[in-house]
């Protein structure tokens, strides 16, 4: 990771703050995490629940969904980091996943956290193998 212009620390930290204005009175789980783009932005995310819980947003998809709505589109980012109150690592859900496979390179790093300061990095490709990708689509239509 020392292409990135911030170390993981500091990622986390951010990620930590970004946590802060979770919106959770159900769970009352807060998760942040922040995209890194490639001009060296962050765009924060955080848990937005609902109480219908399907409508409920996770910290990755907000951070990368703001970070898109910011004009930033696939391929714009260096690394996401996410953070929980979890015993080990967080790991983001499915519906995650495939929205970082849909807008990150497989080979961006992925940095899971806690709350304790434990972390590990990993990649898109790692953390969902045989994504569906636009290339399935595009491969359909030929």
């Amino acid at each position: 990771m020392d292409h990135l212009s911030l170390t993981v620390e500091q990622l986390l930290e951010a990620a930590k703050k970004a946590r802060t204005s979770a919106y959770v009175p159900y769970s009352s789980f807060a998760v942040g995490a922040v995209a890194l783009d490639s001009e060296g932005h962050l765009h924060h995310g955080c848990n937005v629940e609902n109480a219908a819980y399907g409508p409920t947003n996770c910290a990755e998809r907000t951070a990368l969904f703001r970070a898109v709505a910011d004009g930033k589109r696939p391929g714009a980012f260096q690394v996401v980091a996410v953070i929980g109150d979890t015993p080990e690592p967080i790991t983001p859900c499915g519906v995650c996943r495939q929205v970082l496979a849909e807008l990150c390179a497989p080979e961006m790093p992925v940095v899971l956290g806690n709350m304790k300061g434990t972390y590990r990095i990993t990649t898109v490709e790692e953390l969902l193998p045989g994504a569906f990708t636009s290339r399935d689509l595009h491969s359909a239509q030929s």
